[in-house]
C-alpha cells in the first residue's frame, strides 16, 4: 500500500554500472566483480540506502543482499536482485542462485568495512581473493550522470540562496557563534536541506560545518580542512561555540554544507562586522587574492587539466602574492590541496592536490576552496562548487565572492 517517495530508474542504475565495470577493468583487471558495502555507495548503485552489500559482476544482473529493510527496497530499487541474508558465509550460495556467482578474485570496496567486519568476511569466505576496489568505485562516481546534476544544481542554488541572501539578514556582531550556526539551520531547511551530511572516509563526521569568527579560523583543527574552529565542544568540533563572540572588525568564516535528495553542495562564505571601509588592508588583499584565484580556477578546471597542475600553480601564486604562510591555513592546520570532489560525499574524488594527475572529466563536480589565515584575524577567502564542462568549470553555489558585510 506504500508508494516510494522516489525511485530512480533502472536505466540511470544501469550507466552507473557500466561505468563502474569499466574503472574495474582499468583499475582492478584481475577482479571477476565488485563487492560495496557502505551506505553512500550502496545508495549509488541501487537506489536505496541498504543495510547490506551490493554485488556488481563484470556480467550479469547485480543483486543487492540486505540484512534489513527488504521491504524498503524493494518500493525504492529498482534492482533485480534483491534478497535478504544473515551472514557473509550466505553471500555465495545466494549469489549463485540469482545466476551472477561471487567471482574468485572479488574488488572489495575495503574502505566501506571496519578491520572486524573485513576480518569476519575473509573469515567466512576462506576460498576467495579480495583486492582493492575503492580507487574504481571512487572515480566511477566522480563523474556525475545527468540525473546526478540535476540534484547537485538544485542543491547549489538553494545553498547560494542561504548564505549569500537570507542568513545575512539574520545575523550580527554581538551574536555568538553558536546562535548563528542555529540561524545558519533554521534558513537551511527552510530552503529543503535534509539534515544530513556524509563523510566518505570510513570514521569522519560533519555536523552542519564550521562557523567560525575572528581568531577561531585559526584554531586549531582536527578536520581535514583549512578553516579552523572552535566548535561547539572537544567531543563535538563541530558548528560554534557559545562563548565566542562575533565582534565589530572580525570575519565571519562559514563553511556549511548544503544537502538535498541525498546530494550535497559545500560553499564558505566570509562576512564582515561592519562596513566595508573597516576591512583592514591585509584581509582586503588576501580575499582579493583567493577571489582571483577562483575565478582562475573555474576557468582552467576543465577536461584533460590535471589536478596536481591546478594546485601547484595556486601555492605558488600565493607564495609570489606573500601569502604563502596562510594560504590554506595557518601552521598545522594548512592542508595540502585546493579543492576536491564532492557529490554523496563531501570527500570524494579528485581531490585537487600534488600526485593527482588523472586529467578532470566533463561531469566531475569539485569543491573550490582557494583560503587564507591572517594572524591575529582569522579567516578569509572563498569555497564554491563548481560542474567542470568543456569550457571550464560552471559555478553551481552562486558567482559573488565578494565578503559580504553586516552591521549590528
Amino acid at each position: 500500500m506504500f508508494e516510494a517517495l522516489e525511485k530512480i530508474p533502472l536505466e540511470e542504475l544501469e550507466m552507473r554500472w557500466e561505468r563502474a565495470r569499466k574503472m574495474l577493468k582499468q583499475f582492478s583487471p584481475q577482479s571477476e566483480g565488485l563487492l560495496v558495502f557502505s551506505r553512500p555507495a550502496i545508495y549509488y548503485m541501487s537506489g536505496t540506502l541498504g543495510n547490506g552489500l551490493f554485488w556488481l559482476p563484470l556480467e550479469g544482473a547485480p543483486s543487492l543482499l540486505l540484512r534489513r529493510g527488504i521491504e524498503r527496497a524493494g518500493l525504492e530499487s529498482a534492482v533485480p536482485n534483491i534478497f535478504p541474508f544473515r551472514s557473509y558465509s550466505d553471500i555465495p550460495g545466494l549469489l549463485k542462485d540469482a545466476g551472477s556467482p561471487l567471482g574468485k578474485i572479488v574488488a572489495a570496496e575495503m574502505g566501506g568495512l571496519s578491520w572486524s567486519l573485513a576480518g569476519m568476511l575473509t573469515h567466512r569466505l576462506p576460498e576467495y581473493e579480495f583486492t582493492p576496489g575503492d580507487k574504481a568505485l571512487a572515480v566511477a562516481r566522480s563523474v556525475k550522470t545527468n540525473w546526478e546534476l540535476n540534484k547537485m544544481r538544485l542543491c547549489g542554488e538553494r545553498h547560494k540562496i542561504s548564505l549569500a541572501q537570507i542568513l545575512p539578514r539574520h545575523i550580527r556582531p554581538g551574536m555568538s557563534e553558536r546562535e548563528i550556526s542555529h540561524k545558519a539551520w533554521e534558513v537551511f531547511f527552510s530552503q529543503g536541506h535534509s539534515g544530513m551530511m556524509r563523510m566518505q572516509s570510513l570514521g569522519e563526521e560533519i555536523f552542519l560545518g564550521h562557523v567560525a569568527a575572528g581568531d577561531s579560523g585559526n584554531y586549531p583543527s582536527v578536520f581535514n580542512g583549512p578553516v579552523g574552529l572552535r566548535g561547539e565542544h572537544p567531543a563535538v568540533p563541530f558548528m560554534g561555540y557559545a562563548g565566542k563572540i562575533w565582534q565589530s572588525g572580525e570575519p565571519l568564516a562559514c563553511d556549511i554544507g548544503f544537502s538535498l535528495e541525498g546530494y550535497i553542495t559545500d560553499k564558505t562564505q566570509v562576512y564582515w562586522g561592519g562596513p566595508k571601509s573597516s576591512i583592514p588592508e591585509p584581509a582586503l588583499s588576501a580575499h582579493a587574492l583567493c577571489m582571483d584565484m577562483h575565478v582562475w580556477l573555474a576557468e582552467n578546471a576543465k577536461p584533460g587539466a590535471l589536478p596536481s597542475d591546478l594546485y601547484t600553480h595556486c601555492v605558488d601564486w600565493a607564495e609570489r602574492e606573500g601569502f604563502g604562510e596562510g594560504f590554506l591555513a595557518l601552521g598545522k592546520n594548512k592542508v595540502s590541496f585546493v579543492g576536491h570532489g564532492i557529490g554523496m560525499t563531501v570527500d570524494e574524488y579528485p581531490p585537487l592536490a600534488k600526485g593527482f594527475d588523472a586529467p578532470l572529466e566533463a561531469g566531475m563536480v569539485i569543491a573550490l576552496e582557494p583560503k587564507i589565515g591572517i594572524p591575529g584575524l582569522g579567516m578569509v577567502g572563498v569555497e564554491d562548487t563548481f560542474e567542470v564542462t568543456e569550457s571550464g568549470a560552471r559555478c553551481l553555489t552562486g558567482d559573488n565572492f565578494e565578503m559580504i558585510c553586516v552591521q549590528g
